[in-house]
């Protein structure tokens, strides 16, 4: 498997964990800087595990760069996680289920939530040649076409279809402290917009389109089930300043496929570029 998918799906995972709902502003600093992830009760050697964790997941969340976790120097930085924290706190994912014998006791999982200072993680950043992303993140419109033998459809806002889609793409979104919509199905017959006709649509149109959806770009992409990948090949393109981006990932399940379409969209509006 390519350096670059392997990073790519545990980052997904480690994102998948971190999520925190709420969109980031300038001015909602506290929620940007923090994340969490799940431990196995509250050991101290578990929650040092779960600081490392959250330490990649909030360098993600607060710059928007996800290629910072494959940096050497995170190296030493994880080493040292718990340093970064301002403060921490449990909530038992089984509250209200009695344990069942005394292991139970200590081995029960736990959201282990950390928050940060932005004044400890700004220079973190700066020292990984990133910096933080303050401004107040775009509403994405996802336009996703979708194909698996011979059913196929294009995701829209309440087709049964997609349930699990939208929530995974909403999933997907919050641990960069991003939002994600979905057209209507007659928003996308107005607009001529269908399963085919999105692949090649021109993004200015999807732009336009996405506005109408109440969000703030368009972010377009398809989502193919390969036989012989054992997943889903996902194309992704969105358009910032003149220039349309695409990245892909390919063999993957559509969680991963909606993470790495939320990540390289984080990417490209924070200013850091191309996905990888």
């Amino acid at each position: 498997m390519p350096r670059y998918l392997r990073l790519a799906l545990f980052l997904g995972g480690l994102l998948a964990i971190c999520a925190i709902n709420g969109p980031a502003r300038a001015t909602d600093v506290e929620d940007l800087y923090q994340s969490q992830t799940i431990v196995n009760g509250k050991y101290e050697k578990h929650r040092e595990v779960g600081f490392k964790f959250c330490l990649d997941a909030v360098l993600v969340r607060v710059s928007g760069d996800q290629r910072l976790p494959a940096k050497p120097e995170m190296t030493a930085l994880r080493d040292k996680a718990g340093s970064f924290v301002a403060s921490f706190s449990y909530r038992d994912r089984m509250e209200g289920i009695p344990n069942h014998d005394d292991q139970g006791t200590y081995d029960r999982p736990h959201n282990l939530y950390c928050q940060y200072k932005p004044e400890v993680i700004d220079p973190v950043l700066a020292s990984l040649g990133s910096k933080p992303w303050l401004t107040e993140r775009p509403r994405l419109a996802a336009f996703l076409a979708t194909e698996r033998a011979i059913r196929h459809f294009a995701l829209d806002a309440a087709d049964e279809r997609g349930v699990l889609m939208r929530e995974s793409f909403g999933n997907a979104a919050a641990p960069l402290a991003m939002r994600v919509t979905f057209p209507t199905a007659v928003l996308l017959s107005q607009a001529g917009l269908d399963d085919r006709t999105l692949r090649d649509a021109d993004m200015a149109v999807l732009d336009t389109t996405a506005k109408k959806a109440g969000a703030d770009q368009a972010l377009s992409g398809t989502l193919v089930w390969s036989d012989k990948e054992f997943g889903w090949i996902a194309d992704w393109r969105l358009a910032m300043a003149g220039k349309t981006y695409t990245w892909q990932v390919r063999g993957v399940s559509f969680d991963e496929a909606f993470r790495f379409a939320m990540r390289g969209a984080a990417q490209i509006l924070s200013g850091n570029g191309q996905p990888e």
